[in-house]
């Protein structure tokens, strides 16, 4: 394991299941506190968690894992990208760092591995935030990701270049923390120029292979901590019939609806988002 430190952030590496993952932890303010999991979603990165994460460490200790083939996280065989060898992942990084008694927070692909967590019943697990997924996704907005992945061009002469194509798919968030997660999402190329951190493998959104929704609505029942589910309000992929059928299906939930934001509250709506959380993390 080696550590790097930004300001009190420590990253560190750590190997767990034959792969190599980062991860970020912010240490707490607040003596003894317990700890908060971040799981970004798919082709996203740790690192787009830093504002969040950083207001939150008042009443946390939190630690933000690049998922398996994201970020600076190892790439898997092509085959093993699947709900619930994230879900293992997480099991394994649970137990590694001896966490008890800790919120689990997944946004999108983070929330599948949430839902599929939870759904196991782990000892370790105090509460849980699930945010703009389901057990069943709208199929207009999976092709749309599925269409923005496999058609946009992913090499880029410069950051700049890079972050006016993020910009002009999604005008949404402000700028500053858009900026910020495009920047953290580039690698080098060996010619010079730059491309995306996550596993090429995932360019196809079929290698995420998501779990059977009979299967993924059994976990959600059989969820027992409390849970939240946020859903972006203009979001093209938690329809509005889904989220309702999870309030009735998980036993102890809350639900909220973020203004203004699609699927990507987190990126879409900061203020909002970190408002809505803190209403239901309380520490």
């Amino acid at each position: 394991m080696g550590a790097t430190r930004d300001g009190g952030v420590v990253d560190e590496l750590i190997e767990m299941r034959g792969l190599r993952f980062h991860y970020r932890d912010w240490p707490s303010t607040r003596a003894d506190a317990p700890s908060l999991v971040l799981l970004h979603g798919y082709t996203g990165h740790a690192r787009s968690w830093d504002a969040f994460a950083a207001a939150m460490t008042d009443r946390y200790r939190v630690l933000a894992l690049d998922q398996r083939g994201h970020g600076e996280t190892g790439w898997a065989p092509a085959d093993q990208y699947g709900v619930a060898d994230m879900a293992d992942d997480l099991e394994a990084f649970v137990k590694a760092l001896g966490l008890t008694g800790f919120t689990l927070l997944g946004l999108s692909m983070g929330g599948m591995v949430a839902m599929e967590y939870a759904g196991r019943q782990p000892k370790e697990l105090a509460a849980c935030v699930i945010v703009d997924i389901g057990p069943e996704i709208v199929q207009s907005g999976s092709q749309r990701i599925q269409a923005a992945v496999q058609e946009a061009s992913d090499v880029f002469a410069s950051r700049d270049e890079a972050f006016a194509v993020a910009r002009a798919g999604n005008s949404r968030p402000p700028e500053a923390h858009h900026r910020h997660r495009s920047d953290h999402a580039l690698m080098r190329t060996e010619d010079g120029r730059w491309t995306y951190r996550y596993d090429r493998a995932l360019r196809s959104i079929r290698n995420l292979r998501r779990r059977d929704p009979e299967a993924a609505w059994q976990s959600c029942a059989n969820i027992n901590v409390p849970t939240q589910l946020i859903r972006g309000e203009l979001t093209d992929i938690l329809a509005p019939e889904i989220a309702e059928r999870m309030v009735r299906t998980i036993p102890d939930i809350r639900f909220d609806t973020v203004a203004d934001s699609g699927h990507s509250i987190p990126l879409d709506a900061p203020d909002a988002f970190l408002a809505a959380a803190r209403e239901f993390l309380k520490g």
